[in-house]
């Protein structure tokens, strides 16, 4: 399992945060239909309203997350992945209550997410409803499909 780990803000010059998030956007359209991977590249992610944050332990990066203002009430999450070498320890899981506790932090009612559909999504699908997220209405500019599906917890 995990050790000492850390909570950072994602810094985009990291190279090895910056290899992960080039592996998840090129996993996420190369396993979604054309037009229906939404994950965030480098350059979205370093909106103003996006909060990045990374997972450490020591100097090995475990996973990134990022949550995306939607309004005072309402964020999304985007752009979770854990690093191939950490699958199955408890990664996302951390990174996902760490969005959490932001989210009541900030006065969120709502944090909203959207993904796909297939073998792929499936340890996230049950992450999430372990979590509590219930399968729900689309949201912000999604738009609905035979892949996509929305996922909303109310804190």
């Amino acid at each position: 399992m995990l050790g000492n780990l850390e909570i950072r803000p994602g810094d985009f010059e990291d190279p090895k945060v910056i290899g992960l998030l080039d592996f998840h956007f090129r996993d996420m359209h190369a396993n979604s239909p054309p037009g229906k991977a939404f994950a965030l590249d480098l350059t979205a992610l370093r909106s103003a309203d996006i909060t990045f944050l990374t997972l450490w332990e020591g100097d090995e990066l475990l996973g990134c997350g990022a949550m995306k203002e939607l309004s005072p009430l309402h964020g999304e999450l985007k752009s979770m992945r854990t690093h191939q070498d950490h699958l199955r320890k408890g990664v996302a899981a951390r990174l996902l209550a760490e969005f959490m506790a932001l989210g009541l932090q900030r006065g969120y009612e709502r944090l909203s997410l959207e993904t796909g559909k297939g073998v792929l999504f499936e340890p996230a699908l049950a992450l999430y409803a372990r979590f509590g997220f219930e399968e729900g209405d689309k949201f912000a500019d999604y738009q609905p499909s035979d892949f996509n599906q929305f996922f909303h917890l109310d804190l």
